[in-house]
């Protein structure tokens, strides 16, 4: 009888241990029968492991919390859950969302900044994404060390704020961000490209001013070396650019550019009116791309010194006051 009880027990004792580890790895590793849908969940800073399973549960991406937990405790426990946004294609297994929560494979935004944008127009498109707040992309692209380098005399990071697409996870940190344009713009401002600014006698932030007029005064592919061309050759011989855009820029810095530019605002007090002053203006007056950047490098041939408006988004280029003014009221009548 003694025999017979103690049998027992032994039995008992190996086959519900057993029984509640298969129960524990089907609960680990089998995705639970849902609908499949893409489900995006935050981790917030600070969230501790028995929080984020409760949010999990009540997001419905996981059914009960003890095989979470207890995963954690037996896989995970030399591992922090990261914090971030993450997107989850359900069903997927506890095993599954553990395994990206640890490793912190958070979501990334394809993120695109368009060329010609002002800095603080990213920070306005930056933050429309909620990817980071205005203040803080403002005031992180204040610091120039990043770009010291390149320019020593910069005073913000206008120009340098490299136009392209880029991945960020929400909550990424400013800093993070504009290290990745900058470094994105350094990459594309070659050796080369600085070899050749010393051959046409310009400094690094000197390419990237004209650029950032080539940029604003046309998006026509073939039509930036020519502008670039017409800049090249003014700044030679003394002549005023004459650029709207600098001025429509110095009106937005002090907010009051209502989107029409006015004869009157030709002289417009600032020392980025190239009306007013001659040479380049004091900065940057966007952040152009690539395109820009090389056509400021790389004019073209012909002495060009005028263009004007066909009103279709095109412009006629001319060598001679003469045959500009023929342009002008041909275009402008």
């Amino acid at each position: 009888m003694i025999l017979k009880v103690i049998k027992t027990a032994l039995i008992i004792s190996t086959v519900i241990p057993l029984l509640l580890s298969v129960w524990f790895s089907f609960e680990l590793y089998l995705a639970p029968k849902t609908v499949p849908q893409k489900i995006f969940f935050v981790v917030e800073e600070g969230t501790g492991v028995q929080g984020i399973a409760q949010e999990l549960k009540e997001e419905g991406i996981i059914k009960k919390t003890w095989p979470f937990l207890l995963g954690y405790r037996l896989y995970f426990f030399s591992k922090s859950l990261k914090a971030g946004e993450y997107e989850f294609d359900l069903p997927l297994s506890t095993k599954k969302i553990l395994n990206l929560l640890s490793e912190g494979e958070v979501y990334l935004h394809s993120i695109t900044i368009p060329e010609g944008l002002t800095r603080r127009e990213i920070a306005q498109h930056l933050a429309s994404l909620e990817i980071i707040t205005e203040e803080d992309f403002l005031e992180t692209s204040s610091k120039t060390d990043i770009i010291a380098s390149l320019d020593s005399q910069a005073e913000n990071l206008e120009g340098y704020l490299f136009p392209e697409t880029y991945n960020f996870s929400k909550g990424t940190s400013a800093e993070t961000l504009i290290s990745a344009i900058i470094s994105q713009f350094k990459d594309v401002f070659t050796e080369e490209w600085q070899r050749r600014a010393a051959e046409i006698k310009m400094t690094p932030r000197e390419v990237v001013i004209l650029a950032s007029l080539i940029e604003k005064e046309t998006s026509i592919p073939e039509e930036r070396e020519l502008v670039s061309a017409v800049f090249h050759n003014r700044l030679r011989i003394g002549m005023k650019l004459d650029c709207d855009p600098t001025i429509i820029y110095a009106m937005k810095e002090q907010g009051i550019y209502k989107g029409r530019l006015l004869k009157k605002h030709l002289k417009f007090n600032s020392p980025y009116n190239t009306y007013l002053n001659r040479g380049l203006p004091p900065g940057p007056i966007c952040n152009p791309g690539k395109p820009s950047l090389e056509a400021a490098l790389y004019p073209a041939e012909g002495k060009y010194l005028y263009f004007v408006s066909k009103n279709d988004g095109s412009h006629v280029f001319s060598r001679t006051f003469t045959e500009h003014q023929r342009e002008v009221r041909k275009y402008r009548r």
